[in-house]
């Protein structure tokens, strides 16, 4: 049953068959890794990409004043790596760890070049997720840049919905790019509109 959440996810973009589930299996391991534990630390190279069956991950980087700047949070049914290094094979400007015991299926790049080929239809489903992600990626940028703070807290909600419950207001902050006291001012004005 391990494998279930993944098949739905691929199956929202190709439909597989019994013969194919089987190999995507046999591409990939489970991981298991307990809370506080890193999946990837900064300076190491990423021989994974892992899709994400319990648990949520940060994906973060540290300035030189030490400042954690999270990029993004990863729970069930996401992925989570760093792709520029696993394709690069070059180190890391992120650390990944768990912000709760997580269960995750991990493919190694030469399990993807064998999924491949011998099941065209994941490289499909691969493109698909890529282009959502450069759109999220160039959302996000642009929302850095454009909205209030108030209107880009409001899309991390809509992103996470009920994530909130599983990190802390630092950790929210840190993805907000603003300090935890002016996310206590930003729930209040995101609240105070939605009650009128």
């Amino acid at each position: 049953m391990v494998y279930g959440q993944l098949f739905t996810a691929i199956e929202k973009h190709v439909k597989l068959t019994e013969v194919e589930k089987d190999i995507i299996r046999s591409c990939s391991s489970v991981k298991k890794l307990r809370k506080h534990q890193y999946l990837l630390q900064e300076g190491n190279i990423a021989h994974t990409e892992n899709f994400v069956i319990k648990g949520c991950l940060r994906s973060y980087e540290v300035n030189e004043k030490g400042q954690e700047h999270v990029i993004q949070f990863s729970v069930e049914e996401w992925w989570v790596g760093d792709l520029l290094s696993f394709l690069t094979e070059q180190p890391s400007n992120y650390n990944i760890d768990c912000l709760e015991d997580c269960e995750l299926i991990q493919f190694t790049k030469a399990d993807l070049n064998r999924l491949y080929d011998e099941v065209p239809k994941v490289e499909r489903y691969f493109r698909i997720l890529l282009q959502n992600a450069y759109i999220a990626t160039s959302q996000r940028l642009l929302s850095a840049m454009s909205k209030t703070a108030v209107e880009q807290y409001a899309a991390f909600i809509k992103k996470y919905p009920h994530i909130e419950r599983r990190i802390t207001n630092k950790q929210i902050a840190s993805y907000l790019g603003i300090t935890p006291e002016s996310l206590s001012r930003v729930r209040k004005q995101y609240i105070a509109p939605s009650k009128t």
